[in-house]
């Protein structure tokens, strides 16, 4: 790859999931619903063509919301899309027409984001530690959590590669909401009895439940090292971090 690699050569299409501070990866309303059809899928496949017509290099970073969480134990990259939301629906129909229309171009499913005190569930942990926030943190709601340092460091680093695959950009511990708000409640040195827990599956709310990205291919591949949250959790805290 050259060294004189510049990001007027690529685009990297960063359309991930918004998660409000119950999980919930979208609103059942029609209007919500229409905005994840146009942004999400229009808008990539609009991307795509673009791309493939300047000759530009389409990094496209997509979700676990693609499966439905009752497939295998664990997601692989070769898992096909099995989506049971319309946000996981057009995700999935943003990735069939990347692979389609740009050839060239990696596809990277990643889970839960967290980063140094400012993404939504760290924020979520300490509104309800400090009883600012309500709500509750799932038991049985099983992601993969990837740190943003590792996932942007991840990245680039398949950007340059000019791999054309699909690569899974997750850690390697599944954990529930509540075990991560645990977590991220000792780093912090909150009390973690403060924060209290729910089962997504006692409620109405729309997506899969134990979604687990497999991303050990995908780490064979890289230099970068997809920490695990307990690893990454258990070291300097935001102020450090």
């Amino acid at each position: 790859m050259r060294d004189d690699l510049h990001m007027t050569d690529i685009a990297i299409d960063l359309r991930v999931s918004s998660e409000d501070s119950r999980g919930r990866q979208y609103s059942t309303s029609s209007r919500r619903k229409r905005s994840d059809w146009s942004v999400t899928a229009e808008g990539s496949i609009r991307l795509s063509l673009s791309t493939a017509a300047l000759g530009i290099r389409l990094v496209h970073v997509s979700s676990d919301a693609v499966f439905s969480g009752m497939g295998p134990d664990q997601y692989d990259e070769s898992c096909l899309p099995d989506p049971i939301t319309p946000y996981g629906a057009a995700k999935a129909a943003a990735e069939t027409a990347v692979r389609l229309l740009c050839p060239d171009a990696a596809v990277i499913r990643t889970s839960l984001i967290i980063g140094n005190g400012c993404s939504e569930h760290e924020q979520l942990v300490h509104g309800l530690a400090d009883g600012t926030r309500q709500g509750a943190l799932f038991t049985d709601d099983i992601r993969c959590p990837v740190h943003v340092e590792d996932l942007a460091a991840a990245l680039w680093e398949i950007t340059r590669s000019g791999a054309a695959v699909v690569f899974h950009l997750a850690g390697p511990d599944a954990l529930s909401r509540y075990q991560l708000g645990d977590l991220i409640a000792r780093r912090d040195g909150l009390d973690p009895a403060r924060l209290p827990s729910a089962r997504r599956s006692d409620t109405a709310l729309p997506g899969g439940l134990d979604v687990r990205l497999h991303s050990h291919g995908t780490q064979q591949k890289l230099s970068t090292r997809l920490r695990g949250a307990r690893e990454f959790l258990n070291e300097n805290g935001p102020e450090q971090a």
